[in-house]
């Protein structure tokens, strides 16, 4: 943001998004990074706050990122931590795995210095090399309690042959390596990156874009341009408007890479360095980007009540992560399909696969929606071989929901409303309005609203219980129709999936109520043999065999060998398709065309 405008917004923001606690005070926080030993992944941090009145103070790190909902216990990254004062080493004493306390009675002044290593590849934790430094500042900034509101300056002295930063903080006096940010909230939600990336920009509307590319790659900087502005008007359309004045794209291009986290005023992608010319590869790393800008409005400004003002030491408990990010995981894929840039029947088939994906884990009838949206910091983020048995995503099924809901509203409002206008009544209500989170109850009273009905047997059925969902119902509102292509099939299965990039058939998951579960194949048995016949991960399994017939397979399991006789179930797979029925009424030509902006 520009300092015009940064008064006002950060007001905003702070409102929103700051811990509780007293006022800013005159102390004054400055950071340094160095990069000495860039080659062997470790920055330096030193960091001074000056003005300070206290007899004791503790310094913290977060445990987590808001956005990645894991306590990724970021100290374990740091060593050689020290505190002096006027050249002078003081004790520490470290009371918690996060909070280091220091006596700092009739001191003014202090100095922290720490390295941070920093090898980790993902869009949620920091990396260092030679090439370039991936700074994720809630793993790589320590700040003192009860300051939570004060700025702090950070200045970046580069690695050798370094020339570029890309970060959506505020440059101090023009000087890129110079940063700065009004709080801590806006700190750790404030990515850095720095190297030679190869940087471009544009502009929509009266906002500044800036997408900064990492690692090569054989992107069309055009392209890129044209197709981001197209995919940004369509969600500021969403909204109704843009509040920023300025957004970073950070994109690291790997061999192969996807993932992405949102943040303020900006967003860090993974991508896959040749994929810009392979359409598929192409259109998912527009979705991508697509998902992470909506964005900074659903999660970073309309948000559940308990993410924000954030604790930083622990759990942020929300049951509405099926919201904050399943229905941005539906918007991404609607966005795309609104700027015209692939055709209706793809957009059908992304969510078919997306229902395929729910319906296909066995967990879908175990845990709800809104549990899985809880459970996240315990189960989404540490999955096992069990997860498909006891959990879904609230991405997938957050999706689903929102497509739901929104063929719902349109078809009750005749073509009035849509999602589109529960999402901006949200949004300015309770952001814009009452500068708050919502609570679960009152979004669903929002959608109540546009929907014209009470949706408790909703709620109960598909958000808190795991009732079959009967997606026919709703697809028909368009004139659309979802059918199973493997519903006539009678083909056995033995209900395991096999560890990947090897000829040898490792069991890596038993999904509930196979054959496999039922007679006591295990995940990391080798199987071996199936009636006495050798087995190759690349061909079919079982030949000609049929449901009901019995095998004897014989495996290798902890260096024993046993022989497990198995009775074969027909295989619960299901692949569903949907399409547009070509005899659709009026009315349901009228929810299709809204729904799938025909032209």
């Amino acid at each position: 943001m520009k300092k015009i405008f940064a008064t006002l917004f950060f007001t905003t923001i702070f409102l929103m998004n700051s811990n509780t606690g007293s006022a800013a005070g005159t102390e004054k926080i400055n950071y340094t990074i160095t990069f000495p030993e860039a080659q062997a992944h470790y920055a330096e941090v030193e960091m001074t706050i000056s003005g300070l009145n206290q007899k004791t103070l503790d310094l913290k790190m977060p445990v987590w990122a808001p956005g990645s909902y894991l306590v990724r216990e970021f100290t374990r990254n740091l060593e050689g931590f020290t505190v002096s004062a006027g050249g002078k080493e003081l004790p520490v004493t470290k009371t918690r795995k996060n909070i280091w306390h220091v006596s700092t009675d009739g001191l003014a002044a202090i100095t922290v210095k720490y390295k941070v290593y920093a090898f980790e590849v993902s869009v949620r934790t920091s990396f260092i090399d030679a090439d370039h430094a991936f700074i994720s500042s809630p793993d790589f900034f320590i700040y003192p309690e009860g300051m939570l509101k004060n700025a702090s300056t950070v200045k970046i002295v580069p690695y050798k042959g370094w020339t570029t930063v890309s970060t959506s903080l505020e440059k101090v006096n023009g000087d890129t390596f110079t940063r700065t940010a009004p709080e801590y909230d806006i700190l750790f939600d404030s990515p850095i990156e720095v190297g030679t990336q190869d940087v471009f920009s544009f502009k929509v509307g009266s906002t500044d874009y800036e997408v900064a590319m990492s690692g090569g790659g054989n992107y069309d900087k055009e392209r890129v341009k044209k197709d981001f502005t197209r995919l940004i008007e369509e969600e500021v359309a969403v909204f109704g408007e843009n509040p920023n004045k300025h957004y970073t794209f950070i994109i690291h291009n790997y061999l192969k890479g996807g993932g992405g986290l949102e943040h303020l005023s900006s967003t860090t992608l993974g991508a896959t360095r040749d994929g810009y010319t392979h359409e598929g590869t192409y259109q998912s790393f527009l979705s991508l980007a697509a998902h992470e800008h909506f964005h900074l409005w659903n999660v970073k400004r309309l948000r559940p009540i308990v993410l924000g003002p954030f604790d930083y030491d622990n759990e942020n408990y929300t049951t509405n992560l099926w919201i904050a990010e399943g229905f941005t995981a539906y918007y991404q894929d609607i966005i795309v399909r609104r700027t015209q840039l692939y055709a209706p029947q793809n957009y059908l088939d992304l969510m078919a696969r997306q229902i395929n994906q729910l319906e296909n884990q066995p967990g879908v009838k175990v845990q709800s929606v809104a549990m899985a949206s809880f459970d996240a910091w315990i189960k989404a983020y540490r999955p096992n071989e069990n997860s498909n048995n006891t959990t879904i995503s609230y991405y997938t099924k957050g999706a689903i929901i929102a497509m739901m809901l929104d063929l719902e509203i349109i078809n009750n409002s005749k073509g009035k409303n849509s999602l589109d206008d529960v999402m901006r009544y949200m949004y300015n209500e309770y952001y814009k309005g009452k500068k708050r989170g919502y609570t679960d109850a009152e979004f669903k009273l929002a959608l109540e609203k546009f929907a014209g009905k009470s949706l408790d047997n909703f709620y109960a059925r598909y958000i808190n219980g795991v009732t079959d969902i009967d997606y026919n119902s709703y697809l028909a509102f368009a004139g659309c129709k979802m059918t199973d292509e493997l519903a006539g099939s009678n083909s056995p299965a033995l209900g395991i999936t096999m560890v990947a990039n090897t000829r040898r058939v490792i069991v890596a998951s038993v999904l509930r109520g196979t054959s496999a579960w039922d007679d006591g194949i295990n995940v990391n048995d080798e199987i071996i043999t199936i009636d006495d016949k050798p087995v190759d991960s690349k061909e079919p399994l079982f030949g000609d065999k049929k449901v009901g017939d019995k095998i004897m397979v014989k495996l290798i399991r902890d260096g024993l060998e046993k022989t497990i006789p198995v009775t074969l179930k027909k295989s619960a797979t299901v692949k569903y398709k949907i399409e547009q029925l070509p005899n659709a009424t009026a009315q349901q030509m009228a929810v299709r065309k809204k729904w799938l902006t025909l032209q």
